[in-house]
């Protein structure tokens, strides 16, 4: 009699635990995710500090998502700022055969190292956002666009050995990457796309930090 209760008990338990698998089957999806009853998909939100997390379906998440389109200080800024970037490509290629501190070879390897790939990010996000007509004629100039060395600058600079290249090339350097600061808080105050800001704030922490440094090598 004992033996059959202990069966039957043992019997009862393994019921109740299908039964729990079951239910958890019931609420996971195949990827795993956490869902409903009916099977619908859940986002959760997390709430501000001190409020729940929410739960959203799809739809009322994307409705809720802000608005990041580009609008023109976006379109200007990765436009410009492409332009500025070779700028500083072809000032720094110059460096390994004229420059005569290791220092300035080396700050001039690291600019190529971080500006080559902004650029290329850079026009990958303008192939997928064209810029509309009235996008495309803001912004700065090509030839106005702060911290840019004039034709002249440039032809000094090739034609500079030695000492005098690493003066000026600091210099120029210095207000080229003082000009990008500037387009950058340009964009972060009247831009409204995530990944320009993502880019501009990129440029802001790499270029203070470089300025910082050639401030110190001068």
């Amino acid at each position: 009699m004992d033996m059959a209760k202990g069966l039957l008990g043992r019997f009862s338990g393994a019921l109740v635990t299908a039964g729990l698998l079951l239910t958890l089957t019931a609420c996971l999806g195949d990827d795993g995710a956490q869902r409903p009853a009916d099977g619908s998909a859940v986002v959760v939100a997390p709430g501000r500090p001190g409020e729940e997390a929410r739960r959203l379906t799809p739809e009322q998440a994307a409705k809720e998502k802000p608005d990041d389109s580009p609008n023109a200080a976006d379109h200007a800024y990765v436009r410009n700022m492409i332009e500025h970037h070779r700028q500083a490509l072809t000032m720094s290629a110059l460096a390994p055969d004229r420059a005569a501190a290791d220092g300035v070879k080396r700050l001039a390897g690291r600019i190529s190292a971080a500006q080559q790939p902004e650029i290329g990010a850079m026009e990958g996000w303008a192939a997928r956002h064209p810029a509309p007509p009235a996008a495309g004629s803001g912004g700065h100039d090509h030839g106005t666009m702060p911290g840019m060395a004039t034709e002249q600058q440039l032809k000094e600079l090739t034609a500079a050995q030695g000492a005098d290249f690493d003066r000026l090339f600091l210099e120029l350097m210095t207000a080229h990457h003082e000009g990008a600061l500037k387009m950058a808080g340009e964009a972060l105050a009247g831009g409204n796309n995530a990944a320009v800001e993502e880019m501009a704030n990129e440029v802001v922490a790499t270029q203070s930090a470089e300025i910082h440094r050639m401030r110190a090598m001068g």
